[in-house]
């Protein structure tokens, strides 16, 4: 579905959000990630790519 519509990247939470900013615990949710190790596909537009860069030190990109 979302490989169809260009170039996507995928976004692993591995790190918990407990006891970081709230700011931050909302662009993992922002992110569509809720537990530890879950991957998303996600569309690679600058908004995403704030997210992720905002949250760099709670999730790995591929």
């Amino acid at each position: 579905m979302a490989s169809s519509s260009g170039k996507t990247v995928k976004v692993t939470l591995v790190r918990s959000p407990i006891g970081t900013k709230q700011q931050h615990r909302q662009c993992v949710r922002g992110l569509g990630l809720r537990r530890i190790r879950q991957t998303v596909e996600l569309p690679d537009t600058p908004a995403t790519r704030g997210l992720i860069n905002k949250v760099a030190y709670l999730v790995k990109c591929e």
